[in-house]
């Protein structure tokens, strides 16, 4: 019952793409000087990090993952000093101690739990009484062009991958306000609420339109559809999804919208 890690279309995303995200979610997340926070699918760290600065000195941040191989980065690279610590976990399983965290944070590494509610209640033990959850994800495929646009492209040149059912783990796993609310309310979380926020994702990481064409064949749908196609398919693919990137060019950035909810909640 992983965690986000293997599968998540953003992980493999670099912190200069996720900045805005970033920008969002730190206004709900609101870490503050002494507390303890519980970082779960924290990938190479960097949320983890930044928890710990908030925190500092007298406060703690834990980040959680599935992936030893992130980490290992995120170890190598936390700056001396702060108050953190990593743990490979899973996340529905992991025995917490109980009422011992402030805050359960998240950015996009809760959308492949298998079983969330179980997932989520396993998590709520870890938080204190007064404790509060927020995390990002997802919203509907549509909303989201960065992701699907070159995965429409791909399409041209391989057959569609079967569909995910709306109660399946994948980046859009939590993209129904219906299905979240009902998980985290069995999960005894209480005063859910959800935010949507629209957002531009460059693509190009700054880059131009050549890193946003192997960036869209590197991570995401667009990844996963070409895999174990002959390289001549490969190339007929990318080349559509530069075909349909650069009208979107603007200077280095490729800048595509997408959209993401700011999940809320109470411990109790």
């Amino acid at each position: 019952m992983p965690i986000a890690g293997s599968k998540t279309s953003c992980r493999g995303d670099s912190a200069k793409r996720q900045a805005s995200i970033n920008r969002v979610a730190a206004k709900r997340l609101q870490p503050k000087p002494g507390e303890r926070v519980l970082d779960v699918g924290c990938g190479s760290g960097a949320t983890t990090f930044a928890f710990a600065r908030a925190v500092a000195p007298d406060g703690f941040a834990l980040g959680l993952d599935v992936s030893d191989p992130m980490l290992s980065q995120a170890r190598a690279f936390a700056p001396k000093g702060l108050p953190l610590d990593f743990v490979l976990a899973d996340a529905t399983v992991h025995p917490f101690e109980p009422a011992s965290f402030d805050l359960l944070a998240s950015r996009f590494g809760v959308m492949f739990f298998a079983d969330p509610i179980a997932s989520f209640t396993n998590l709520r033990r870890a938080l204190k009484p007064t404790g509060r959850l927020a995390f990002a994800c997802w919203r509907e495929p549509k909303e989201n062009p960065w992701m699907m646009a070159p995965l429409m492209a791909v399409y041209k040149h391989v057959p569609k991958m079967p569909p995910v059912g709306p109660e399946e783990p994948g980046p859009f796993a939590f993209a129904s306000e219906e299905r979240v609310t009902r998980i985290l309310k069995g999960a005894g979380f209480v005063d859910v609420a959800m935010e949507p926020h629209n957002l531009a994702m460059d693509v190009a990481i700054g880059g131009g339109l050549d890193a946003a064409v192997e960036g869209s064949l590197q991570i995401g749908p667009a990844s996963r559809a070409l895999q174990g196609h002959p390289p001549e398919t490969y190339a007929a693919a990318k080349a559509s999804i530069r075909e349909m990137l650069a009208p979107f060019m603007k200077g280095q950035s490729v800048a595509l919208p997408g959209a993401i909810w700011i999940v809320t909640a109470k411990a109790a």
